[in-house]
């Protein structure tokens, strides 16, 4: 198979990557000779027919210590449409040679051993990272750091199966251990992989990271939340108005502060009285908005804020109530004051929002879990759990059958279970060069 695996043309280089059993015939045809292993060469492109393609370097990996798992070739061709369709079109006319479908090298890689299930969801997030967060996240992933902590809980889980066989197999033997000792040293063991599984669930999600925070501007109507929306986007993102009851749903636009994404939604103004049938959806969805929302924006009076964990209380529009001695005073009780109008606070807000979704992310050095990795995560400190001095845990069988299960649940986070239909819809998000 084969595939442009660089950026869609014109550019100043096409890197076209050739892979399987007929990648050497492939480049032999194509330049006339193999280059020495992992060694770049100039060469002169023919077509089978010696019509002259392109004057390109030209690399050959032998598997399988390849990107693939197999024989690779890549060509550094001139990036230009004409010069990267001529080679294509030579490449798919050679037998048993033809175009990779979208995310083929990498389901390869995974097929062949090269990389784990893991792995390639953090390779996947990484080509979609468009913020820095996004790309130090997603490449802890595909570097392996998911992988090796699973390595290392499948490694303390065999040692404890092990363990359970020994004496449910050789317990006849004077070198094996007694069942109680067994069973206290599985519980024991389990116990603490449990507790190390826990911490890993306790860390923000990696969802959280892919698809942004959510920051939600929320208050009363005319409270300036429109405003304030509009500011931070740098765009009339919403309509402004003293007219009451003007933002009647959830407008929200993508915004990455510091390089981390948040999703900032602008809501209805949130009143008891006075909004009609259309307004009063609008508030309930406000509602709704404030109740999931990572990070709150309040903009109304301090002894109205939602109860929130992490809400910031904004004493907003400063520019018009500086006269204003009640409104004074309750900015006394707010975490900053703030006029999206003249920019007063706008710097302090900015540092507010991002320090507070930093304790939302994973820490320097963390990975985060993927939902379907938490699942499976979930499902084996569960089967790890288990009372002390309950019936089951002195049953040496039972507690060999939960070590089995929290193994086969790891097993899904690298792949290593059935997981066939889960694959084609994972590499399927690939591009077809990827």
């Amino acid at each position: 198979m084969f595939a442009l695996s660089s950026g869609m043309p014109p550019a100043a280089i096409g890197v076209v990557r050739v892979s399987g059993p007929a990648a050497g015939a492939a480049l032999k045809t194509l330049a006339g000779r193999l280059p020495p292993p992992r060694q770049a060469s100039l060469a002169e492109l023919k077509s089978a027919d010696g019509t002259p393609l392109d004057r390109a370097l030209i690399l050959w990996f032998p598997g399988p210590a390849t990107a693939t798992g197999e024989d690779l070739a890549e060509l550094h061709l001139h990036g230009g449409r004409a010069v990267v369709a001529a080679v294509e079109a030579a490449l798919g006319a050679m037998p048993g040679v033809r175009p990779a479908v979208a995310g083929e090298f990498t389901r390869r890689a995974f097929d062949n051993g090269r990389i784990d299930l893991a792995e390639a969801e953090g390779l996947a997030d990484l080509l979609a990272a468009e913020t820095e967060s996004q790309r130090v996240q997603a490449l802890g992933m595909a570097s392996g750091h998911v992988s090796r902590a699973v390595a290392g809980w499948q490694d303390s889980l065999l040692a404890l199966m092990a363990g359970a066989e020994a004496e449910l197999n050789f317990a006849d033997e004077d070198d094996v251990e007694v069942g109680e000792a067994v069973a206290r040293r599985l519980i024991a063991g389990m116990t603490a992989l449990s507790e190390e599984l826990e911490e890993w669930l306790a860390r923000p999600a990696a969802e959280v990271i892919a698809e942004g925070l959510s920051v939600v501007i929320a208050g009363p109507p005319n409270a300036g939340k429109s405003t304030l929306i509009n500011a931070l986007a740098q765009r009339e993102l919403a309509i402004v108005s003293p007219v009451a009851g003007t933002t009647r749903d959830v407008i929200e636009t993508p915004l990455a502060l510091d390089g981390i994404a948040m999703r900032f939604s602008d809501t209805a103004g949130i009143r008891r009285e006075g909004a009609d049938v259309i307004e009063a959806i609008g508030i309930d969805r406000a509602r709704a908005a404030v109740e999931s929302a990572d990070i709150l924006l309040w903009l109304g009076p301090s002894k109205e804020v939602p109860e929130h964990p992490r809400a910031i209380l904004i004493a907003a529009q400063a520019d018009r109530w500086r006269a204003d001695a009640a409104a004074e005073a309750d900015a006394a009780h707010c975490d900053l004051i703030l006029s999206a109008t003249t920019g007063e606070g706008m710097d302090k807000l900015h540092r507010y929002i991002v320090d507070m979704a930093r304790t939302l992310l994973p820490r320097e050095g963390e990975a985060a879990l993927r939902q379907r990795q938490r699942v499976a995560l979930v499902e084996a400190r569960d089967w790890l759990t288990i009372e002390a001095g309950s019936r089951e845990a002195r049953d040496l069988i039972l507690l060999a059958e939960r070590l089995r299960l929290a193994a086969a649940a790891l097993d899904r986070i690298t792949g290593r279970a059935g997981v066939e239909d889960m694959l084609d819809g994972l590499f399927g998000r690939f591009c077809i060069g990827k």
